[in-house]
């Protein structure tokens, strides 16, 4: 009997042992729980560069096999112009506060009252 209790002893501080390298050591259920997490984030990472290389070869695909799109590039970032054509640019007037006056634009020595006109700077071309 002395004998069986020995055994019992051991196989329970052996699956003891088990238990703990188990739950807490290497390759152990926390280990696993960090790496599903961590190939959960570079699958979401991996599904936005995947969009982001789509959209650059359609780019890539509709620069090879389209002028209008090389056209199109050449006016936006690079602001060229055929031939004949006149560039026109409208420039927006500033929303900080300042108000033309209320005569319509009267400067200092104009018919307007040279007390009430404000100085408006001209925007630059």
């Amino acid at each position: 009997m002395r004998g069986l209790r020995i055994v019992l002893v051991l196989l329970l501080a052996l699956l003891g042992w088990l238990q703990y390298r188990l739950w807490f050591g290497g390759g152990g259920e926390r280990e696993v729980a960090q790496l599903k997490a961590q190939a959960a984030r570079q699958r979401h990472d991996n599904t936005g560069l995947q969009q982001r290389n789509d959209a650059l070869a359609a780019e890539v695909e509709d620069l090879k096999s389209g002028e209008a799109a090389v056209e199109e590039r050449a006016r936006n970032e690079l602001g060229m112009i055929k031939p004949g054509e006149t560039f026109y640019r409208v420039i927006e007037p500033e929303q900080d506060g300042a108000q033309a006056p209320a005569d319509g634009g009267a400067r200092d020595g104009d018919t307007g009252d040279a007390g009430d006109a404000e100085s408006v700077p001209e925007p630059a071309p």
